[in-house]
């Protein structure tokens, strides 16, 4: 008799291209905040708070367990792709249309003031945050290459310019 606990590895055929793993790989980290490879029920829902969902924290465990290839309230990162695969799976007409979504999510994640520009101390932080610290002639090339304004502030265009 089967354990009813027992979780099988999903099949789902969709894979990821290799920006598109990065890029997931950096969201489970931001989301990863103590840095274990793991997220837990208190990470995952302030994930969801952050974006304005609210959700009881026996509802986030329960969807952890549902998520977590060992049936816990912990995921690591392979769980964590699977999850997105299988949102994939069920939307499939949100796969391409979000492009434009994503790079402003992104430019967001990095626009700590929500001014619209990121500033070099926004963008240090921001880099810290996803475990990329950078030195500051870093950010000085980064800042040259996507044509700042006089102050020396990052645009959204400037952003798009070195992502696209």
């Amino acid at each position: 008799m089967e354990n009813k606990y027992t979780r099988r590895r999903s099949s789902i055929k969709k894979e990821f291209t290799q920006k598109e793993l990065e890029d997931l790989k950096t969201a489970f980290q931001l989301l990863d905040r103590n840095q274990d490879g793991k997220v837990t029920s208190r990470e995952f829902r302030i994930m969801l708070l952050n974006l304005g969902i609210e959700i009881k924290e026996d509802v986030v465990e329960e969807i952890l367990r549902n998520i977590s290839h060992a049936g816990k309230e912990l995921i690591d990162e392979s769980d964590f792709l699977n999850f997105v695969r299988q949102i994939q799976n069920l939307c499939p007409e949100l796969n391409k249309d979000d492009h434009q979504d994503d790079l402003l999510a992104a430019f967001q994640v990095f626009d700590i003031d929500n001014d619209g520009y990121i500033k070099r101390d926004e963008l240090k932080i921001a880099m810290e945050m996803i475990g990329e610290p950078v030195t500051e002639e870093q950010i000085s090339n980064f800042i040259v290459m996507t044509g700042t304004d006089e102050e020396g502030k990052i645009s959204y265009e400037g952003f798009l310019k070195l992502l696209t």
